[in-house]
């Protein structure tokens, strides 16, 4: 069975909204956008190179897809090492809407089947086998899946900044969970990348 893996840059505030750049995503009237340049250091980067580097295939939401498929066909350098694995794996996207997508090798889940998105994503890791399906920000697609149990592994990039507005990973409802850490990582920038693997209910007890 394949490894789904949840990839996302946040704030100290827990905002993952529009990360890269001013018009990135301005939805609910967001005017941040672009806070993670200031820590986008040598080591940031080959941290997330080292990532892509791990993928056999992505999942995407409408929104982020849209995005990476509106840049990423552009840049046709085959040992670039964010837009070659982009462009040559299989993509699939989360959406309801979207027909023949002209990006290479994508293919849509409309969630139609019994059981709804979760149980095709569960479908596909089990049709993938043994590699690893990356979730890159996509926080819609992220939390319809998460009270599921399909994700398989957290990885948080959070920058030193807090934002107090925009859309945040983690709704306030859901199920509490409760997490393994497997691994840190710190960039001479400040930004820390956390991998967590989720391990069933939380508990609770008395200090």
């Amino acid at each position: 069975m394949a490894t789904l893996v949840l990839t996302t840059f946040l704030t100290l505030d827990g905002v993952m909204q529009a990360p890269g750049g001013p018009d990135e995503d301005r939805e609910d009237g967001f005017a941040h956008g672009g806070w993670l340049y200031p820590f986008a250091d040598e080591e940031l980067g080959a941290l997330m190179n080292g990532v892509l580097g791990r993928a056999g295939a992505f999942l995407l939401g409408r929104r982020t897809y849209d995005i990476f498929a509106g840049y990423w066909p552009k840049v046709t350098d085959p040992a670039h090492p964010i837009a070659a694995p982009l462009n040559a794996l299989p993509k699939y996207v989360a959406s309801t809407t979207l027909r023949d997508p002209a990006w290479y090798n994508t293919a849509v889940l409309t969630g139609a089947a019994p059981g709804g998105l979760p149980a095709e994503v569960a479908a596909l890791k089990d049709r993938l086998g043994d590699t690893e399906i990356q979730i890159h920000g996509s926080g819609a697609l992220a939390r319809a899946l998460m009270p599921h149990g399909v994700i398989d592994e957290y990885h948080l990039v959070t920058a030193p900044v807090r934002l107090g507005t925009g859309h945040r990973l983690f709704p306030e409802a859901g199920p509490p969970t409760a997490f393994r850490l497997a691994g840190t990582r710190t960039t001479p920038s400040g930004v820390t990348a956390h991998t967590y693997h989720p391990t069933g209910s939380a508990s609770f007890g008395t200090l």
